[in-house]
């Protein structure tokens, strides 16, 4: 019985001093693991008298049952331990401010805000809105706009071409969002007032122009339609986009070769310093191009130009948001910077609104 009392100050010694889960488990392993020293010590019961058993049967019980409440007590200290060790090393502060969501770092691109505002412009002039395929057919791109056979857009220099199909067609990124004006012409009866936002292509890329860049273009088809017409729509639109009270326009006569008369449109400005202001000034800066419909155009969407008559205009997107936000190379529109969109970038529910611009 002394060898027990012995063994069970041992054990129970051990698993007080347990400093670890791993530590305890290896005690309990020792003690009444197969070959533990209480497995072993009952093993001996097969060789004993009967009246020895009787004596050393209940105290190895005994042992194990005090062992093994020892050892689960020590065992949910150290959890305990443990927990709260784990918690004070993981600990959060929550009086530390949020990471912003995405409302808040969110930022619209410019060539979507310009979008939004000159649409809500144009919109409160009563035009609606018209869109089209990137992927035209060189009919509705060149020929039903007047192109002659052997014009230098039609070359691979300056369009991006599909290659060619079995019967002799090809496909092409648009160089121009027009093909939208005849598929309108063709399926919407006049009056006509629209214009078409969207992506437009060509082989070029540099400071100012790259592969693939964004154009509004403008449409109107009626019975009574004149220059004098055009010229109040672009004066308008152009007061209404910078935000300013008065614009002067000077028109250079051009070559387009869906439009006759076809013009290249100035507007007065002030480049003295570092920006370009819109409204005031002696300078001059070409700004879009515009025209009366070409009879032949309007031949080929099946409308007689004897009856019909019309005007179209088309400016780059990206130029606009360009002057009137100030950002001076064209390329870091597709960059994909995040720097560049936080700084340029504009703020969901933040002023300036959706279309309203900077004084909204």
């Amino acid at each position: 019985m002394s060898d027990l009392n012995t063994l069970e100050t041992e054990l129970l010694a051990a698993v007080e001093s347990a400093a670890s889960e791993a530590e305890l488990e290896e005690i309990r392993v020792s003690a009444l693991g197969k070959k533990g020293k209480i497995s072993e010590q009952m093993k001996t019961l097969g060789k004993m008298s009967p009246e020895e058993r009787q004596t050393m049967g209940p105290a190895l019980n005994g042992l194990k049952a005090r062992v093994t409440e020892a050892i689960a007590t020590r065992k949910t200290v150290l959890a305990e331990a443990a927990l709260e060790a784990r918690l004070a090393s993981e600990s959060v502060d929550v009086t530390l401010p949020l990471r912003p969501g995405p409302i808040e770092s969110g930022r619209i691109h410019p060539v979507s805000q310009v979008t939004d505002e000159l649409t809500a412009i144009f919109a409160d002039m009563g035009f609606a809105i018209a869109e089209g395929p990137d992927i035209e057919t060189d009919e509705l791109n060149f020929t039903a706009l007047n192109f002659p056979e052997g014009h230098p857009a039609r070359e691979m220099h300056d369009t991006f071409f599909f290659n060619e199909k079995e019967d002799g067609e090809r496909l092409l990124l648009r160089t121009h969002t027009s093909p939208v004006q005849i598929r309108t012409m063709r399926n919407q009866e006049p009056p006509i007032r629209v214009i078409i936002p969207g992506r437009t292509y060509r082989c070029d890329s540099d400071q100012t122009h790259t592969p693939m860049f964004h154009q509004v273009e403008g449409l109107v088809i009626d019975k009574a339609s004149h220059i004098g017409h055009l010229k109040g729509t672009l004066e308008e639109f152009l007061k209404a986009f910078f935000e300013v009270d008065n614009v002067t326009l000077r028109f250079r006569p051009s070559f387009f070769p869906f439009t006759e008369p076809s013009m290249e449109v100035d507007v007065q400005c002030d480049r003295s310093g570092g920006e370009v202001k819109i409204g005031e000034g002696s300078d001059w800066m070409e700004i879009l191009g515009c025209g009366m419909v070409h009879p032949n155009v309007l031949r080929n969407c099946g409308l007689d130009p004897d009856v019909y008559q019309g005007f179209a205009w088309g400016i780059g997107i990206d130029r606009l948001a360009m002057l009137k936000y100030g950002m001076p190379d064209l390329r870091a529109f597709f960059d994909a910077d995040v720097r560049w969109i936080q700084h340029y970038g504009f703020r969901p529910l933040d002023l300036p609104t959706l279309f309203g611009g900077l004084s909204s």
